[in-house]
């Protein structure tokens, strides 16, 4: 079990800065942190984070071995609807932290507050509902 939490930990440590450093490019290319500009870097963020954590999660979390096109859709999609209640908890305390404090640290610091809290919740939901191995998969 400490093996899991701490695989998972490290996973939602790289998922963090892929987003965060995605976030980062996308706003460093607008040139401003405002309005359109911020909200494309949250969206491109959580797109990069979303499928880098997909890809560890299957592997190394839940020892997914499915392949197929279809089968990889279906779980992809389940994955991403799990994801939209939790990214609701993290786009939610990180906007609050940058309207708080119109900072770039704080608003790090409230994506990384958000996201912990977020892939808590996220993990019960995929064990639960993603990645279960059902007899016709067997």
């Amino acid at each position: 079990m400490l093996q899991l939490v701490i695989r998972y930990s490290l996973f939602a440590a790289i998922a963090t800065i892929v987003n965060l450093a995605t976030q980062r490019l996308v706003l460093a290319a607008s040139g401003t942190a405002g309005g359109m500009s911020f909200a494309l870097a949250i969206l491109a963020g959580t797109a990069t984070g979303l499928l880098t954590k997909y890809i560890l999660d299957k592997r190394w979390i839940f020892f997914d071995t499915s392949t197929g096109l279809a089968t990889h859709g279906r779980k992809f999609g389940l994955y991403t609807v799990m994801g939209i209640v939790t990214t609701m908890v993290f786009w939610g305390t990180e906007t609050a932290f940058w309207l708080a404090w119109g900072t770039d640290v704080a608003r790090e610091a409230g994506a990384v507050i958000g996201l912990t809290v977020g892939y808590v919740i996220k993990y019960n939901l995929d064990r639960r509902f993603v990645f279960t191995l059902r007899k016709a998969e067997a």
